[in-house]
């Protein structure tokens, strides 16, 4: 094969694992002119779940609630207007909602629902929340990772939408599981995916340099790019 136009088509761990390493030079690229998108983007990943699962049961503070609507922001599309409706939120009513919606678990769908009571937060929202919770069983609903997966463009930030997205997700981890000994999960799959995609677009070098074929110890010549 002389490029990789998609990620999500292959089943190899190994070429997977290749990308999920390369996570972190992705995000240092994007963060070239979004400073803070690193640091966001590092607490997200380690410190806010760490902290979720190390209560006696999971929430989120309000605090944190409005800290992740900023690494979504930053992440994405800013919407200015949505972080002001989150901070609008006493702590009660935050800690309250997100504490019932991760008891929700694993009905996805009620978790989401649940979280979509609280102003400003949708599904993608909603799904950033669960995933730093519960990785095994969620994903966050970036727009990169679901252009990704055959059939689910353009993007719908709906519910039905976002569980179709996780199916696919859950079921590629599922593969990528008996393929090999690493521990995937629906949120690394999206990591992954999310990594590839941005690499292909800001960094391609990253990718030709640092992802190759099964068998093949040569760097890929060549990525497809839309």
């Amino acid at each position: 094969m002389d490029h990789i136009s998609s990620l999500f088509q292959s089943d190899n761990p190994k070429l997977w694992q290749q990308v999920s390493n390369i996570y972190w030079d992705v995000i240092s690229v994007k963060s070239e002119k979004k400073k803070k998108l690193q640091v966001l983007d590092k607490w997200y990943q380690e410190e806010l779940p760490s902290c979720i699962t190390t209560r006696p049961h999971k929430y989120l503070t309000l605090e944190e609630l409005v800290k992740l609507m900023e690494w979504k922001l930053m992440r994405g599309k800013f919407r200015p207007r949505l972080q002001q409706l989150v901070s609008s939120h006493s702590e009660g009513v935050v800690e309250s909602c997100t504490a019932k919606a991760f008891q929700l678990l694993p009905d996805v769908s009620a978790a989401i629902t649940e979280l979509c009571q609280l102003k400003g937060i949708g599904p993608a929202t909603a799904s950033a929340v669960l995933a730093a919770g519960a990785p095994d069983m969620t994903a966050f609903m970036a727009d990169e990772a679901v252009e990704s997966v055959p059939g689910l463009t353009p993007v719908q930030y709906t519910l039905k939408h976002y569980l179709r997205y996780l199916q696919e997700l859950r079921k590629k981890a599922g593969i990528l599981n008996k393929a090999s000994d690493d521990k995937w999960t629906p949120h690394r799959v999206e990591l992954s995916l999310w990594a590839f995609k941005v690499a292909q677009k800001l960094c391609p070098n990253l990718l030709e340099t640092s992802v190759k074929e099964e068998g093949d110890e040569r760097p890929i010549k060549k990525l497809k790019t839309k």
